[in-house]
């Protein structure tokens, strides 16, 4: 059983580390904290589904149109919505969280409820790791997890523009005077952090169904992993993420599966109540700002 915690945890950790990359991503560089994320992610989903089924479009054409669609209403939802009270940090969160409560609404409306909506596993098998077998697409989802995270680190630290997402992210008005454009840069952020989510729904979204609700779970997990590791803080998001893996997969094993999501808020309780910054966040503390 400790060997196949041990596994499950791990796999579980990595889930949370892609579903929370994204949302942190968008905050590290916008300072927008995107509450329609859970509502792109499970777009993204529904797209590729439709992709497939509605317009019998093979997988490899319907993911990568599907993320793209994605990150462009995320985009929109930047220059139309977000622009407009950037900076404003309660109208940022209704506005977002609106959006997202919107556009999952929608599809219930719709009609897209029911277990027939999924997607196909990327390799439809099983490999034996010790005494435990373990479903290939769990494979893939931590090597997708190696790799965005990778490409993330690169990205930032290797390109035009990922250096942009840094400047701005250090000193907004220092990167407007040597010439950024900081509105092109968040929207685009934006933009990427809506592209991470919709990459981590087409890996993730094959180990069940495309349901509305799991939006609003996703928004939750990716908010604990990012309070508690620290907004902006990819360092933070890994521990957090196997912090919070491990905790909710132990919790599955000893108590109920129900249960799993109570220890993401249990999390976000525990980290505002002790170190409102997160454990590797960069913001002062509250005794340091009176």
């Amino acid at each position: 059983m400790l060997e196949g915690t041990l596994i499950y945890g791990f796999i579980n950790s990595v889930i949370l580390m892609l579903v929370a990359l994204g949302f942190s991503v968008t905050f590290g560089i916008s300072g927008v904290a995107n509450f329609a994320y859970g509502a792109l992610y499970i777009m993204a989903g529904y797209l590729t589904w439709l992709g497939l089924h509605a317009l019998g479009l093979p997988f490899w054409v319907s993911a990568p149109l599907s993320v793209l669609i994605t990150a462009g209403v995320a985009a929109l939802i930047y220059w139309f919505i977000l622009l407009r009270v950037r900076g404003l940090v309660v109208s940022e969160v209704i506005a977002t969280f609106g959006v997202g409560l919107a556009i999952l609404e929608g599809f219930r409306y719709l009609g897209f409820i029911g277990f027939e909506y999924t997607l196909p596993p990327l390799i439809d098998a099983s490999v034996m790791i010790g005494s435990t077998y373990v479903d290939a697409q769990r494979l893939c989802i931590v090597a997708a997890g190696l790799i965005l995270a990778g490409f993330l680190w690169f990205f930032t630290h290797h390109t035009k523009t990922g250096l942009a997402f840094r400047g701005i992210a250090q000193d907004e008005r220092t990167a407007l005077t040597l010439g950024i454009n900081t509105d092109k840069i968040a929207a685009f952020s934006v933009a990427f952090g809506a592209a991470y989510a919709a990459l981590a729904a087409l890996v993730i979204l094959p180990l069940g169904t495309i349901a509305v609700n799991e939006g609003y779970d996703v928004l939750v997990n990716a908010l604990a992993v990012c309070i508690v590791g620290g907004l902006g803080s990819t360092v933070g998001i890994m521990v957090a993420s196997l912090l919070i893996g491990f905790a909710q997969i132990l919790t599955a094993t000893y108590l109920e599966t129900h249960w799993m999501m109570i220890v993401s808020l249990v999390a976000i309780l525990l980290i505002l109540a002790i170190k409102p910054s997160g454990l590797f966040g960069v913001q002062k503390q509250l005794e340091e700002r009176i």
